[in-house]
């Protein structure tokens, strides 16, 4: 039975040193009594060094005050678990460098009484690849910025163009086309411009982008300006970009609309502007305002307006389903499903 037992200890000792993780034994002092072979490697000492010194060689001079407590706390306690849940662990190498570590702890009993068995990660290569990550991620976020700043600037310069050309012109009707165009690019960029000053990139924040856009179009119509008010409820709304520029584009087409055609022979008017994100990610948009109504005499279909060919193109472009009530009030109302359009 005694050959059998040295032989069982021979056979955990050499197991203890082949195990692919640091691990320490520190008696119920602090001093350590056993390391295997890659704690001698991770920390850079052989044990003949450490055996009999401090477990607090090994951890950084600014931490080592607290260290004692901890560890009588939990010899008090001594249930296994991580060591400093939520806090960032350093270790501290022979060379006086510092590494990033996880440690679990573990009570042992021994015929010397009490012990705590350290098992320690070092975390040196994780914290590595977690900042390749990070900074991988922030070129990435920094290029998307750059993209949606290039982008809007570019309509803008569009948008400029419009603007020389519709000086020059002196038909009216051309005029109008030229302004309509306008519009839509300053649409699409006011689209780019939001996720460039946003936080996430994969969602535009529809509430915003429409502060933004519709004061714009009521002062393109001059005195419409003061005469119609619009009202938006767009809480809580975040629409991927694929979905954001049809969206958008359809909002400004239909404003624009009401606003040429809807109010001609009254003074004074409202628009209301709603958009909702049901569940399911279901999407449901409605213009509506309190105008002189559509025609029943007007094909809505094969109407001759570019903007309302626009809005059934992007309707299909989105996937979704157009209702048209004529007046009393006038409402188009949009459903659509995100990432249908995908």
């Amino acid at each position: 039975m005694t050959e059998r037992r040295i032989e069982l200890d021979k056979f955990l000792g050499e197991a203890f040193d082949r195990i692919p993780v640091a691990m320490i034994v520190v008696n119920q002092h602090g001093a350590i009594t056993r390391l295997n072979q890659l704690a001698e490697t991770t920390f850079g000492y052989t044990s003949a060094e450490l055996i009999g010194l401090p477990v607090e060689t090994l951890i950084p001079a600014r931490y080592r005050h607290a260290h004692p407590g901890y560890r009588q706390g939990f010899l008090a306690e001594t249930t296994a678990r991580p060591m400093g849940a939520g806090r960032d662990l350093s270790g501290l190498r022979r060379d006086g460098s510092e590494f990033p570590v996880e440690i679990g702890i573990n009570p042992v009993q021994t015929n010397e009484g009490p012990m705590i068995l350290s098992v320690i990660l070092d975390l040196s290569e994780r914290k590595q690849s977690e900042k390749r990550i990070q900074d991988a991620l922030a070129q990435k976020e920094l290029l998307l910025r750059e993209v949606h700043h290039r982008v809007k600037n570019n309509l803008q310069v569009i948008h400029s163009l419009l603007d020389l050309q519709a000086l020059k012109c002196s038909d009216s009707e051309m005029v109008g086309m030229l302004r309509d165009s306008q519009n839509r690019v300053r649409s699409m960029s006011l689209i780019h411009q939001t996720l460039y000053q946003s936080q996430n990139f994969a969602q535009v924040d529809f509430q915003r982008f429409l502060g933004e856009l519709l004061p714009r179009l009521t002062e393109a119509y001059g005195s419409m300006s003061s005469q119609v008010a619009i009202h938006v409820q767009a809480n809580e709304v975040k629409l991927p970009i694929n979905e954001a520029i049809p969206c958008g584009l359809i909002v400004n087409e239909l404003v624009s609309n009401a606003l040429k055609h809807g109010f001609s022979q009254r003074s004074q008017g409202t628009i209301q502007v709603d958009i909702r994100q049901m569940e399911e990610q279901h999407v449901q948009l409605s213009i509506t305002d309190d105008g002189q109504g559509i025609p029943e005499s007007l094909d809505l279909l094969h109407t001759g307006s570019l903007g309302l060919q626009l809005v059934h193109l992007l309707t299909r472009q989105l996937h979704g389903q157009l209702d048209i009530h004529r007046a009393n009030p006038t409402r188009f109302s949009l459903h659509f499903q995100l990432g249908a359009s995908i």
